[in-house]
């Protein structure tokens, strides 16, 4: 099993939307981005640098595994 990437806020939006997702909207530091196709919710806060806890958390909402990240990264 490979660690997770550290990524900031930015980054893990850009990750999101090439795995299908589209950003809706934006309060202050958290950007809210939807999936229809199967439909998903996922808030981001717009950080420097996520904590793990905060990426694993995501990507588990996603239904995004770790290689999947690191495909849609490159």
């Amino acid at each position: 099993m490979s660690s997770l990437p550290v990524l900031s806020g930015r980054e893990l939006v850009a990750v999101l939307e090439k795995a299908g997702f589209t950003v809706k909207r934006q309060k202050g530091s958290h950007i809210l981005l939807r999936r229809n196709n199967p439909f998903c919710q996922a808030v981001v806060p717009d950080h420097k640098v996520l904590d793990r806890g905060t990426l694993r958390a995501l990507l588990r909402q996603a239904d995004i595994s770790i290689a999947e990240l690191e495909d849609l990264r490159t």
